[in-house]
């Protein structure tokens, strides 16, 4: 069985993993980590702890009504992405144990393709 690593839980709600298949479990929010625990599989579980985390990005859409999902970056092992019953709930606990300056919204479709097209050359 998996140990928690954190000593008090503020949010517990239901939630998918995107990592390689899609899984579903529990996200817990405490005071030391964001934990991801598999529905069926105890052995399939996400623990990373607030200090490790580097960015969380957030997808919004329909001018910030929407988030269909949320990603969050590791200084070590890479990004993780989620989605959940309420984002909106989910994020505003987050912002509890990260600085708001690591809270960013992703691109959008159209920003993505003004990057690609209309940027500016600098080579010499």
């Amino acid at each position: 069985m998996v140990q928690s690593l954190n000593t008090k839980l503020d949010l517990t709600t239901q939630a998918t993993a995107f990592v390689g298949f899609t899984e579903y479990g529990n996200i817990m929010i405490g005071d030391k980590a964001f934990e991801f625990y598999h529905k069926n599989d105890p052995r399939k579980y996400i623990q990373i702890p607030w200090d490790e985390v580097d960015y969380v990005v957030a997808s919004v859409l329909l001018g910030g009504r929407w988030i269909p999902r949320y990603s969050i970056q590791t200084q070590k092992n890479g990004t993780f992405t989620f989605a959940s019953k309420d984002p909106k709930k989910v994020l505003k606990a987050i912002r509890v144990y990260v600085d708001g300056q690591k809270m960013v919204r992703s691109l959008g479709f159209f920003d993505v393709l003004k990057r690609a097209f209309f940027r500016k050359n600098k080579k010499k």
